[in-house]
């Protein structure tokens, strides 16, 4: 069986993407057929490795019904080669807010001979609840050795990490709510953009809080590079990151839906998506509890660092192994 990965259009880094380059390096490695389609030359890719495949141009393309075909759950129209060939066609859904946004009118997934894998818990019970059916999961991972935590943190004032792209509007509202309520109090704002994963991984090394900020997610990589990096996360879950999130004692919002039991405990004080005065509210806590130091300090960098053990490069790689075995 030969996998082909299908690479969306992008002209912009995207986890997504990354995550599905992965997935194809990981095949390779563990001896499979593996071929990344870019739909269009010139798309972003991360920097290939010396044995990863080497990726063909949709006209290139020639499928059979005993070949594996993945495609994002938002390019729908992608699966057209993998459905006429008979191909086994699988939708891997790494956000649940586009699952349904490219469907053309009067077609449904129920209709279309397809099989998913999710990416985290929340987005597989949220395709159980709207598709009526249970899928595999296969969850992302991050890498340790690029992403760890400090030596020892540096004096000073603490420093709060963000991504402005990552509705950058409701960035500006939380940092708003939380000067008009702490005009005096002694911090750096820290913004990532534009950097490469190093930029990303010593930034994130340096600050105290990362403040999250992007919604809707399937299975969000930032909060866990900024657990493995020493940070205390503050802020929103895009309903996918409650795969791995859970509360310091403290924070206030519960999710409704079922959380899947995990080792860890309380790694970050979450909020209600676009609660901007909550997140503020809870930046004072985070702030506090790193003044504060001792014991509840390190419970929570501790749980951080437990969460990111089931996140690791190597326990993805032994997931698809898994998953691939059955196909």
């Amino acid at each position: 069986m030969n996998t082909y990965i299908f690479i969306p259009p992008v002209r912009k880094p995207t986890g997504g993407i990354t995550v599905f380059c992965q997935i194809a390096s990981i095949l390779a490695r563990q001896g499979k057929n593996v071929r990344l389609v870019l739909r269009e030359a010139g798309s972003w890719m991360p920097p290939l490795e010396a044995d990863d495949p080497e990726p063909i141009l949709w006209d290139e393309l020639s499928l059979s019904k005993d070949d594996l075909w993945l495609v994002p759950e938002g390019w729908v129209n992608s699966l057209a080669p993998g459905l006429n060939a008979g191909a086994k066609c699988i939708v891997y859904c790494q956000n649940w807010a586009y699952l349904f946004s490219s469907l053309p009118a009067g077609v449904s997934w129920q209709n279309l001979p397809v099989s998913f894998l999710a990416v985290s818990d929340p987005v597989e019970w949220f395709m159980q609840q709207t598709l009526g059916k249970t899928s595999p999961i296969l969850r992302p991972g991050i890498d340790t050795n690029l992403f760890y935590p400090p030596k020892c943190m540096d004096d000073g004032p603490l420093r709060i990490a963000y991504m402005p792209r990552k509705n950058k509007a409701l960035v500006t509202q939380i940092k708003s709510i939380f000067e008009a309520r702490n005009p005096n109090c002694d911090i750096r704002w820290v913004e990532i953009a534009g950097m490469t994963a190093q930029g990303v991984a010593q930034t994130l090394r340096t600050s105290h809080i990362f403040l999250v900020s992007g919604f809707p997610e399937g299975c969000p990589l930032p909060p866990l590079e900024a657990f493995a990096s020493g940070c205390i996360p503050v802020g929103f879950s895009g309903f996918g990151g409650w795969d791995y999130m859970r509360q310091i004692d403290g924070a206030i919002f519960k999710p409704w839906w079922p959380l899947r039991d995990v080792e860890w405990a309380g790694n970050g004080f979450w909020s209600a998506d676009a609660d901007v005065l909550d997140a503020a509210l809870n930046l004072e806590k985070a702030i506090a509890l790193w003044r504060e130091g001792g014991p509840d300090l390190e419970k929570a960098l501790g749980a951080g660092q437990k969460t990111v053990q089931s996140y690791t490069l190597e326990v993805q790689a032994e997931a698809v192994q898994k998953i691939w075995e059955n196909y």
